[in-house]
Parts: structure tokens; sequence; C-alpha cells
């Protein structure tokens, strides 16, 4: 079984970091043309520096897409859009009754509304074209949410929802829209996330190991997951080979969830 993108064009939310970065750099070894995005040019820029490899075709499409003029920016720069991948997003732990009305309304805006936007923005010329694939990233915390981070876990709900409606918005198009359930993968982000929570003068591995035992106890993997091993599951959604998956929450998650559908 061969993945091949040749002639698409990719769009990568938040792709100079973590899970984007490898979903960016493995789309590109499809054959696809990817959009590296980022807020700064310069840190698009070195994260094209750094992902250059022979054969791959990249595109800095530097812009922040929460906000209208920079996801203008970013499709402007990126143009027609085949495959959409929604990978952006934040999250934090904070004491649930602590969360005031302006980070609810943040997390929304990031985590949801910025997808939803570039979901209209291009979903009409993937129709119009007869192929296209949306991904949103959401997370476990969609379905289990964690008393931590409750607000992160709304937001990622939220995208189930935002996935199965545009699915039906595209059925019979030739455009799928799926959404990804992530679960606890290791990225920058989530160490600093893990040392929130576990004793900071444990080293790595034993830090990683406490906190999946007493916070995620229920993950079959027992282990956090790669990167790489979410950018796997994301291109082949993106590829020909899974043109009869749409309106789905597929999990990568380790087994975190406990329960045999999303």
């Amino acid at each position: 079984m061969q993945i091949d993108l040749s002639g698409r064009t990719a769009l990568v939310t938040g792709s100079t970091q973590g899970i984007g970065r490898a979903i960016a750099a493995t789309l590109a070894d499809a054959g696809a043309r990817v959009a590296i995005n980022g807020r700064t040019a310069d840190k698009v820029e070195a994260t094209i520096a750094d992902l250059a490899a022979p054969g791959r075709e990249l595109i800095a499409a530097p812009g922040d897409v929460t906000q209208p003029g920079g996801a203008d920016a970013v499709l402007s720069a990126t143009g027609d859009v085949d495959i959409l991948i929604n990978n952006l997003g934040i999250f934090g732990a904070e004491a649930p009754l602590e969360i005031d009305d302006d980070e609810w309304r943040r997390y929304f805006e990031v985590n949801v509304l910025a997808a939803v936007r570039l979901i209209r923005a291009t979903l009409p010329g993937m129709k119009a074209r007869g192929w296209g694939r949306i991904q949103n990233i959401a997370s476990d915390s969609a379905i289990v949410i964690p008393a931590e981070m409750i607000h992160y876990g709304m937001s990622k709900t939220a995208l189930l929802a935002v996935s199965r409606g545009f699915a039906k918005d595209a059925a019979g198009t030739g455009v799928t829209v799926n959404s990804v359930i992530a679960g606890p993968t290791h990225t920058g982000g989530v160490e600093t996330f893990v040392y929130e929570l576990v004793d900071e003068s444990l080293p790595w591995q034993e830090a990683q190991r406490e906190f999946m035992r007493t916070h995620r106890p229920q993950s079959l993997l027992q282990r956090l997951i790669e990167p790489q091993e979410i950018a796997n599951m994301v291109a082949y959604l993106a590829s020909p080979l899974a043109s009869a998956t749409t309106g789905a929450a597929v999990r990568v998650d380790g087994g975190y969830v406990d329960a045999i559908l999303p």
C-alpha cells in the first residue's frame, strides 16, 4: 500500500513544531506540496530550512489563522488547498472554577473558530474540483474531559461536531471531512504540561511514567504517543486510499478512551 499525494497542495496549521511539523513532513514525503504555517515568518522559514530534503516541496505560509486577516494571508500564500489539516491548538491546566469568560472564549476562538474559518474558505473550492480532504486534529480530551482542563476538552468536543457537520455539507462531492482523536502525545508543549502535574525534579522518562500512571492510567499503550504515529494516520486519511472514510472521528489514542466507539 503506497500513499501518493502528488499534485496535491496541503495546508497544515501550527506546523512549525510538534504534531503539525510531523504531519507536514509526512505529507511532503508522500508527494504533496505542503504549506508550513506559524505566526511568524522567521519561525516558518527556520522550520522549512530544518525540514528541507530532496523531493520535499515546502512553501512558507506565515500568519495568525485565529484572525481573519491572518487566515487570508495564509491562504493567499498557499493557493488552492486540496488537503486542509487544522492542527493549531492551545492547551493548559487550570482549576475549573478559575477559568474566566475571556479564557473560555480564547480556547473556543483558537481551537474551534480558526478551524471553521479555514473550512469555510477552502471547502467550496474542494467541492468544485471534486476532491478534497479536511482533517481536524482533536483529542482524547474531547471524549474523556479532564478535570484540569475542561475548557480544552470543550473545544475538542466541538471539533468533533464541526467535522461531522461539514462532512454532511460535503456529501457526494468527493471531499471527505474527518477528525483525528490524538491521545497523549510527546511534544515539547506536553513536556511542559507534564511537569505542571508531576515533580519537576524528576528526569523526563521517570516523569513521563509518573504522569501516565497517575493522570492517564487507562492508556493501553502505557506511554506517550510519538508525533509521527499521529502523522501516519493523517497521511492515510489525506490519501485516495481513505475515500470511504468521512464524517468519522478516528482514534490514534493508544487505547486511552475506554470505549469501543469514540
